[in-house]
């Protein structure tokens, strides 16, 4: 009996998916399971990567087979990209087993086809874990508009549904939406994203990863992660709002990269702002203190899209004691989070001057700062842990 993990993106991949998929094969080995990832060729091809449609790797002791498939950064390029990682998957069903135990991380969505198949073909037990609401969340960015499409859509998201087995979600936003599209409620489990509080951790602000980016007393507003579908009309605002504060002492910084970076890039040029930084992904070593060199993390979701994504890295940064802007609705998890731990401010991410007065508020007061961080950190270690949060899925993948 193997546990096999199905993951678009896997370290040396940047981004919390390939960190988080990481600890999750290293957890259920060192547990002595034998571990199987079945994942892509990093975009970031090395010398050994060039020109090679598939690598075996056995890595920390777990067996890793990467696949090729297209990079691109448009809408079109990752639709293919992901429908090529699917149906290399569906080739690698070959090798599972009975009683082997499949665990899918979606989106892509058509990686369902993938768990069905592994079902009835070879009597497997599969788990499918949702990141992120497909194809809502392409429907709400503009992504899908042909009404035919979208119900086309709709009809494979509810079939893939109603064939699986056990489905875990992020949030209780995420099993809400499952359950108003049909989906019986004991299918569903949730489990939030986690984050090794030891690594992330509160750092002196003045350390030396930061110091090569940021100029001494400056007040830093960071982002940090992907520019993607979900976010980017926030991160937008942000640029707008660096407008107001131009001749202040705050500089807004975008660390990460994504196919909606280089819109945001240019609308910094074209608005002739030097307070707006952007910093391509960093190893993930030099996170913690890259983030510690902040003063404010922001969380973005996009208006309509908050109860679509919930962002691991809400997690991360509660864990580094920063406080926390949320560009979010009201009625959002992010926003439910925020609120029930006092880990920071939220505003509307479409609201400019509800935006610019959370940042004064936050830049006006270190002490309260200082207090909303430390609220996050405590709730991070509290139910977000590593530690706590796998527990959770071993005693579900064998329950």
């Amino acid at each position: 009996m193997r546990i096999i993990i199905h993951t678009m993106y896997f370290l040396p991949e940047f981004g919390s998916a390939p960190i988080l998929m990481n600890e999750l094969a290293s957890y259920f080995a060192s547990k002595g399971y034998k571990v199987e990832v079945i994942t892509t060729i990093p975009r970031q091809h090395s010398s050994k990567c060039k020109g090679r449609f598939y690598i075996n790797e056995y890595s920390n002791g777990f067996h890793i087979k990467r696949f090729w498939t297209n990079a691109g950064l448009s809408s079109i390029s990752r639709l293919l990209a992901w429908s090529i990682y699917t149906l290399w998957t569906m080739f690698n069903i070959s090798n599972i087993h009975k009683g082997d135990i499949v665990f899918l991380r979606l989106p892509p969505l058509q990686l369902g086809v993938t768990g069905i198949l592994a079902a009835r073909l070879k009597g497997a037990k599969v788990l499918l874990n949702i990141q992120d609401i497909h194809p809502d969340l392409a429907i709400e960015s503009g992504i899908l508009e042909n009404s035919l499409v979208i119900k086309m859509a709709k009809a494979f998201e509810k079939w893939i549904y109603a064939k699986s087995q056990k489905i875990i979600v992020i949030s209780d936003g995420f099993k809400k939406n499952l359950i108003d599209k049909g989906v019986p409620p004991g299918k569903i489990t949730v489990i939030p994203n986690w984050v090794d509080t030891d690594i992330l951790r509160p750092l002196p602000k003045d350390n030396y990863i930061a110091k090569k980016f940021f100029p001494e007393n400056k007040f830093v507003v960071m982002y940090s992660g992907i520019v993607s579908l979900s976010n980017f009309e926030s991160l937008e605002r942000i640029v707008e709002i660096a407008q107001f504060f131009k001749d202040d002492d705050i500089i807004f910084t975008i660390v990460g990269d994504g196919f909606k970076k280089q819109s945001l890039q240019e609308k910094a040029e074209k608005l002739g702002l030097n307070n707006v930084t952007f910093i391509p992904f960093q190893p993930y070593e030099d996170l913690p203190y890259l983030l510690a060199g902040s003063d404010v993390l922001l969380v973005p979701l996009d208006k309509g899209k908050s109860q679509l994504s919930v962002p691991s890295k809400l997690y991360n940064f509660m864990a580094t004691g920063k406080p926390i802007l949320g560009l979010t609705d009201s009625d959002s998890e992010v926003a439910k989070i925020i609120t029930e731990t006092s880990c920071g401010i939220y505003a509307p991410p479409d609201n400019l001057e509800r935006i610019k007065e959370a940042l004064i508020t936050l830049k006006d007061s270190k002490d309260y700062r200082e207090t909303l961080g430390e609220n996050g950190r405590k709730y991070a270690l509290e139910k977000f842990s590593r530690e706590h949060v796998l527990r959770t899925y071993e005693e579900i993948l064998f329950s």
